[in-house]
């Protein structure tokens, strides 16, 4: 065998093997979410790295808002508890938009008021506003924009995030009936 086709067959080997190791699960968009380190609602720092190997939910909320984020927050307690009642191990992310305002405090009294329980959900804050909305634009590839009267546009999806870190499927979550899709989507892919 000569040197040049030694060297393809390699190449096309290994163009193969990478292939193979991509991305295994199948969904509308793949959007790797980038590394974070921030801050929790119980004061402790939270990085990707503690969703590694684990489905998890992301949203994007604030506690002063007065139109969506109340009822967003309401059906990620609701899909806390389909999750636990199929018995499927995911982790639910609450990113703050408005992390000046938004305490760790503020955050667990915000979700502790609507219902929920923080075994498996971690809202988070403890950067700065141009920080988060960088983060949002790269990772979910969504707006985020400082509107008056203290008020954020931001997205009201609620994001399937898989083991490996990508962002794959999206839902309205101002919508309850879209719980039990992503209950049935995570099931799907486990």
């Amino acid at each position: 065998m000569n040197k040049n086709y030694r060297l393809l067959l390699l190449l096309i080997s290994l163009v193969t093997l990478l292939t193979a190791c991509g991305n295994k699960y199948e969904g509308d968009f793949s959007f790797e979410i980038e590394d974070f380190t921030y801050t929790n609602q119980d004061g402790e720092e939270f990085s990707k790295s503690d969703l590694d190997g684990e489905f998890w939910v992301a949203s994007m909320i604030f506690t002063n808002c007065n139109t969506v984020c109340p009822p967003m927050t309401s059906n990620m307690v609701r899909l806390q508890g389909m999750l636990a009642d199929a018995n499927i191990d995911a982790q639910l992310v609450s990113f703050s938009v408005d992390p000046e305002v938004d305490t760790p405090e503020l955050l667990k009294q915000y979700a502790a008021e609507r219902g929920a329980s923080f075994d498996n959900w971690n809202l988070l804050t403890g950067y700065t506003y141009e920080e988060i909305k960088e983060f949002v634009k790269k990772s979910f590839k969504a707006p985020l924009e400082k509107l008056e009267d203290d008020q954020y546009m931001h997205t009201t999806r609620f994001y399937i995030v898989t083991p490996e870190g990508n962002a794959i499927k999206a839902y309205d979550g101002s919508k309850a009936a879209n719980m039990e899709k992503i209950v049935e989507d995570i099931q799907a892919m486990n």
